[in-house]
């Protein structure tokens, strides 16, 4: 098996642990709403989910374990990612934020930068930001 085929295996299983994690931060409230969905729909296509694999993930028994990027910038897109979720509703509850910090840590962000960094988030964050500008913010 060619080296190149062991790095998309790890990238897919890496995507579908992201993905995984998404779809609990947006399930939190036992309420997936329609916003929610349509973002869970989009990251599935983003990042190569099967609809064998949104079903999968989409089960109570989640039990996809959260990985960490090696890079920050792809640790800082994970977590645009999931304030994208949380905005969606409109609705941040105290059980997203815990969530989102502790995934921040798990990410490899220390504990007192993944709450500098989600307090930044929380004032910045209108609901619809793109990428770049959410990284040039969070320099800021």
């Amino acid at each position: 098996m060619p080296i190149i085929d062991l790095y998309k295996h790890g990238e897919a299983r890496s995507n579908l642990a992201h993905f995984a994690a998404l779809a609990t931060l947006a399930n939190l409230d036992n309420i997936i709403t329609k916003e929610e969905k349509e973002i869970l729909d989009y990251f599935a296509a983003k990042l190569g989910i099967t609809d064998a694999e949104y079903k999968e993930v989409m089960k109570e028994e989640n039990k996809y374990p959260i990985e960490s990027p090696l890079t920050h910038e792809e640790r800082m897109e994970r977590l645009h990612d999931f304030f994208r979720i949380i905005v969606s509703d409109f609705d941040m509850h105290k059980a997203q934020l815990q969530m989102v910090e502790t995934y921040a840590i798990a990410l490899g962000f220390p504990p007192e930068k993944a709450k500098q960094i989600i307090e930044k988030s929380i004032k910045i964050f209108s609901g619809q930001i793109n990428l770049q500008d959410y990284m040039y913010l969070m320099g800021k």
